[in-house]
């Protein structure tokens, strides 16, 4: 009963940041909401539907705790199929359809599909389906509608689509395209401008809140009608009562034809992947580290999609972009997306005649943005790093996928996988003979109930993944684990991927996981997956240095300091930071340090977010570590942002008899009265005598930084000045 009293009283108490976030989501979920469903050929309100139902429905019954639930960019190609080859009232007899499979995958444990499948093939299938929303959506933000049979004829025309585009003369034409281009940049740059008030508003509702702008900047100050084409603005944006009244019955008369249940195949298959694919990242970026429950998420998402289907919605899946924002604005458990759903229906309430005010083309950048993430040139590059045969998957299954379909190309890529596998270990045999047989074996060390072993045995790969990841899923993450493939004749770039995610997972939950027995397998042959590039083994600077790293050698030698140009993965001191709860340590590099690496200077490279909405980040920052631990503490300026904090129930500390310092600085930590304490006379002077900075604690040691960018020399000798001083007057203090 207790337990139940806390879960409730916890509940309430992170409301308003869950409140918050949801209120965060539902700006970047309108506009994308409005183009996808567009994209899809279908009405626009039908995204709004699925995000308002699946937000709900999924909050409810769902099983993970931080995701955001709604239209699915993955869909769009499939969707367009099918309401272009079944019609609208069909489609949707085939998206319902779809919802009962999914559900139906839930219920028999179905969530391991995901497993199946090469990680390069579904990179293959992803980068596809990018080139299909990128092809046909590019046009339009041109303001050039055309009519292609063929994806690839799509993107042989965007030349000439920017030809005709630079030779428009038509004023409504010119005026649709260059909010095209400008939306485009937006998406493209906003990400670059570290600036934490504009960042308040994601990029996808600048393009909205400027193009409402810019719309009534001719209505009511130059009295004119809208400059953009008429035929290139949204339309056919009903109110509540108009939705209700017009719900469009789905049409089943179909159901007994090949391409409707092709259709549903198709659907449901890259709804599940993409889920699957998202509540995985997901669970990644949760600061409690939580495991979702995979098999009831579908179950609900299946639900969701029914309810969707019959109130005129496209499918609900779980979407990484809108999920990982939901993540870095502090949700911390399902209501983020019940009140996402929320904010979404009082947008179409109070606003829904303002949105006819948005051009097609802006909206159709905001997918051609996200469709060039899915198959941006750095995805080939990756590949290509991981293997040479990883590009042939690859290649195999988006060329199959663009010229025949989804189903097929995915069955592709698990075929040629398989036969790679085959000829490069030069025997069929290996896998025929042990596919069906157990591999995994796991046991406790023995006089330690902390450390487990997890031996592998004949091959693991794709085939058979699922069986080493029930043995690691029942292992909590804050334990000791050694798997060793050491009996394992070949192991696939797949199972190394995952492996690398345990080991990410374990040390961020305080365990330990330790891959062995992979030092004589042949990288060239039997294992040509890159092994090294997916197990921590720093990438070592040989030869030349860069022109950043000549000036930090510079100054290390005329400071007496150590420096280091290696990347280093070996980074668990900066796990226990508040900071890096919801984000992801590539590696740090250019290391300063002085006096027995107390005080260490570096570069870091970070990352915010995962799959497509993925942002990486380097800055500089500096580590202290202490003698003697301190309470534990986040210090930063106050500003606007913080005060706006106060209402999602964050609480500045106040210092007493330092008015000044408290209006000055915002001051979080969860140990008021040590905090207090430790913030003595000539700790608050120091501080308010010097830049700001943003200072946080661990207990053991403490972390600096600046701005969210790389220093300058000249800022590096500042921020090792500040450092050297802080922890001088902490010294000087009674401890």
């Amino acid at each position: 009963m207790s337990s139940k009293k806390n879960n409730i009283k916890a509940f309430f108490k992170t409301l308003p940041k869950n409140i918050f976030s949801g209120f965060v989501v539902s700006l970047i979920a309108l506009p994308l909401g409005l183009g996808l469903a567009m994209a899809s050929d279908a009405p626009p309100i039908a995204g709004i539907v699925a995000a308002v139902v699946g937000g709900i429905v999924v909050s409810l019954l769902g099983g993970s705790h931080v995701t955001i639930s709604g239209p699915g960019n993955g869909l769009v190609g499939v969707l367009l199929i099918a309401i272009t080859t079944l019609g609208i009232e069909s489609a949707y007899a085939a998206i319902i359809c779809s919802g009962v499979l999914m559900a139906l995958l839930g219920f028999f444990r179905m969530g391991k599909l995901a497993d199946f499948f090469p990680s390069s093939a579904i990179q293959g299938m992803l980068a596809a389906i990018g080139l299909i929303i990128l092809g046909k959506q590019f046009h339009i933000m041109f303001a050039h509608k055309i009519k292609r049979e063929d994806t690839l004829d799509y993107l042989f025309e965007i030349p000439f689509t920017i030809n005709d585009a630079i030779h428009y003369e038509n004023k409504g034409l010119i005026f649709a395209a260059l909010a095209g281009v400008i939306s485009l940049s937006i998406m493209l740059f906003y990400s670059k401008l570290r600036n934490k008030y504009l960042q308040l508003i994601p990029a996808p509702m600048w393009i909205v809140i400027l193009s409402i702008g810019f719309s009534y900047y001719f209505e009511i100050i130059l009295h004119q009608e809208n400059p953009i084409s008429k035929e290139y603005m949204i339309s056919g944006i009903p109110s509540i009562q108009t939705i209700i009244e017009d719900i469009q019955l789905p049409n089943f008369s179909k159901i007994g034809g090949f391409s409707f249940w092709g259709s549903v195949l198709a659907i449901t298959l890259i709804a599940s992947i993409e889920s699957l694919l998202s509540i995985k990242a997901v669970d990644k970026l949760d600061p409690e580290k939580r495991r979702s429950n995979v098999n009831r998420d579908l179950k609900a998402l299946g639900f969701a999609t029914i309810g969707s289907g019959f109130l005129g919605g496209l499918n609900v899946v779980t979407v990484i972009a809108r999920s990982s924002v939901n993540v870095n604005n502090g949700a911390s458990n399902r209501s983020s997306n019940f009140f996402h759903a929320t904010f979404l229906v009082l947008f179409i309430v109070l606003f829904s005649t303002q949105l006819t005010r948005i051009p097609l083309p802006a909206l159709m950048a905001i997918l051609v943005y996200t469709g060039y993430k899915l198959a941006s040139p750095n995805v080939i590059k990756k590949i290509f790093s991981i293997g040479k045969e990883q590009l042939i998957i690859f290649f195999t299954t988006l060329i199959v996928t663009l010229k025949i379909g989804l189903i097929s190309g995915i069955l592709a890529g698990v075929i040629i996988t398989f036969i790679i596998h085959v000829v490069l270990n030069k025997t069929l045999s290996l896998f025929v003979r042990n596919v069906l047989k157990p591999n995994v074996l796991m046991f406790q060390e023995s006089g330690d109930q902390n450390s487990f072993y997890v031996s592998v045995k004949h091959f693991c790969s794709f085939l058979n993944y699922y069986k080493l990841k029930d043995k690691l899923d029942a292992i909590p993450e804050d334990r000791d684990i050694i798997v060793d493939f050491s009996l394992c004749s070949f192991v696939d770039h797949t199972v190394m991927e995952n492996m690398h995610n345990y080991q990410e997972l374990f040390k961020k939950r305080g365990g330990h996981f330790d891959v062995i027995g992979l030092d004589m397998h042949d990288t060239d042959s039997k294992h040509p997956f890159a092994l090294r590039r997916l197990l921590p083994v720093p990438n070592i600077i040989k030869n030349n240095l860069t022109r950043r790293q000549t000036s930090m050698e510079s100054l290390a030698e005329d400071y007496g300091l150590n420096y280091n140009s290696e990347k280093q993965k070996e980074i668990n001191f900066l796990h226990r930071f508040l900071f890096f709860n919801t984000k992801t340590i590539n590696h740090i590099y250019n290391q300063l340090s002085y006096k027995n690496n107390n005080i260490n200077l570096f570069d870091i490279e970070f990352s915010e977010g995962e799959f497509i909405a993925k942002e990486v980040i380097r800055t500089t920052m500096l580590n202290i570590k202490l003698e003697h631990n301190i309470p534990e503490f986040t210090l930063d300026r106050e500003g606007f942002l913080e005060k706006v904090y106060l209402f999602a129930g964050f609480k500045d500390i106040p210092i007493q008899n330092h008015l000044d310092f408290s209006k000055r600085f915002y001051l979080l930590g969860d140990n008021e009265e040590a905090i207090r304490r430790f913030f003595n006379d000539d700790l608050v002077h120091f501080f308010e005598s010097n830049p700001y900075y943003h200072i946080e604690s661990n207990g053991s040691s403490i972390l600096i930084f600046g701005k969210e960018r790389l220093a300058s020399v000249k800022e590096v000798k500042a921020l090792f000045d500040f450092g050297k001083r802080l922890k001088d007057v902490i010294y000087s203090r009674d401890i």
